[in-house]
């Protein structure tokens, strides 16, 4: 079977011809590649663009190791132009094309962009892909001067993992819930050759790739820094209380201690090639961010899993991971809810109590709040997950999330309670 992914496709096809260059971002092997070279190639012959007016070049093929060097890149391209009618340029995994030079150094001027630039003003319409948000992503704003579109690809939705299997949305879940949405996967039948597949990728793949980029000198703690962030996916944290954890295991030995520094620059690193994503506390009454504590979650659960062998699977905070990808693919952004409330304690004096909402969603105007729960099969666990939602007491959507339920169904109060399953899978929940 062939996955569509007709949302980002249909990005794609949006952004076309727009006189900007589109780069589509997003951790490696999560299908960047077949969504440019394969699904939009195709859907430009098939709208009547020739053959030969379609560049696409490959960085990561072993027979364009040449083209990495970006002059030779750009005399390539150049010289397959040939008349005044449109081309469309495809280049996979152009940050290939950044000299070793240029990664060191922070203030050399990358010729990549340069070139990128430079077709702009030629008759051709721009398209790459780009596996390391430090030298494109991040680099938009300020290298592409306004002309530049990211867009942003995560592994499998649940909705889109759908399209591979005929079991019921509930069995498909549980296999979700282990396995996450790598796309290859899809080829791979065996359980314990999808975990194999899942390991290898992380360590021989993203783990691989940060240690040689970056020069990694405490492969140790890296590794270890990895785990920590694995498992505690929707735990506050920040970086003094990861290196405080790392150092524990280090006391025998005082010269294995690891500064803030290191930590705070291998949490980028590991950011950066998109294996995980920091998620800051906002202040739903004060309307501010705090920049001590935020939360991290991993760019596949999968991935997740696999990464510590397996070993903690908890629901709990798989599904919060799910959902905060979830809702990253269709394009919102997110954070973590705090509302601080001053109420009396139990001899009467006065206190400020703190209570947090999972998600707070935005897109637009429009905002959502959205609790993650397991379960809410008592009054006690019921109480907790709703007493944020009467504390911000607006009209903004509220919604429960549960593992297992009956239909969609509003409370006396508003609120949505909704099953995983119908969450990842309806259209109109987020509206």
């Amino acid at each position: 079977m062939i996955l569509t992914r007709n949302f980002y496709l249909n990005k794609l096809i949006q952004h076309k011809n727009n006189e900007r260059i589109k780069i589509v971002t997003g951790i490696r092997r999560c299908g960047k590649s077949f969504l440019l070279m394969n699904l939009f190639h195709s859907h430009l012959l098939n709208t009547g663009v020739p053959e030969d007016h379609i560049i696409a070049v490959s960085l990561e093929e072993y027979e364009n190791r040449d083209l990495r060097n970006p002059d030779t890149l750009y005399k390539a391209i150049l010289g397959r132009i040939t008349d005044n009618e449109k081309y469309y340029i495809l280049i996979d995994e152009a940050q290939l094309a950044i000299t070793e030079d240029e990664r060191k150094n922070p203030n050399k001027m990358i010729a990549l962009y340069g070139i990128l630039n430079s077709f702009l003003h030629k008759n051709t319409d721009v398209y790459i892909t780009g596996s390391n948000s430090r030298f494109l992503s991040s680099d938009i704003r300020t290298e592409f001067r306004g002309r530049g579109d990211e867009i942003h690809i995560t592994p499998l939705t649940f909705r889109e993992f759908l399209q591979t299997t005929d079991k019921s949305p509930d069995d498909a879940f549980k296999e979700y819930l282990i396995y996450g949405g790598m796309p290859y996967l899809q080829h791979i039948q065996n359980p314990e050759e999808k975990i194999n597949y899942l390991k290898e990728l992380f360590n021989e793949t993203y783990f691989k790739d940060i240690v040689e980029r970056y020069k990694i000198e405490r492969i140790d703690v890296l590794s270890e820094l990895t785990d920590y962030l694995c498992s505690s996916v929707g735990s506050v944290t920040n970086v003094n209380k990861l290196k405080n954890s790392i150092n524990s295991l280090k006391k025998s030995n005082k010269q294995n201690q690891v500064s803030y520094e290191t930590i705070n620059s291998y949490i980028k690193y590991l950011k950066d090639s998109f294996l995980f994503s920091e998620v800051q506390r906002y202040d739903i009454i004060g309307k501010k961010h705090f920049e001590s504590l935020s939360k991290f979650y991993c760019a596949d659960h999968g991935l997740r899993n696999a990464k510590l062998n397996m070993r903690q699977n908890e629901e709990t905070h798989l599904m919060e991971n799910i959902i905060y990808n979830h809702l990253i693919s269709f394009g919102y952004s997110v954070d973590v809810g705090i509302i601080e409330k001053r109420e009396r304690a139990d001899k009467g004096s006065l206190k400020y109590s703190q209570y947090e909402i999972d998600f707070v969603v935005n897109r637009g105007s429009n905002q959502f709040y959205i609790q993650s729960a397991f379960s809410i099969d008592s009054d006690k666990k019921r109480s907790a997950e709703l007493k944020p939602f009467s504390i911000i007491n607006n009209s903004f959507k509220k919604i429960i999330v549960t593992r297992f339920g009956t239909l969609p169904w509003y409370d006396e109060n508003g609120v949505l309670h909704i099953s995983i399953t119908d969450f990842l899978l309806r259209d109109d929940v987020l509206v």
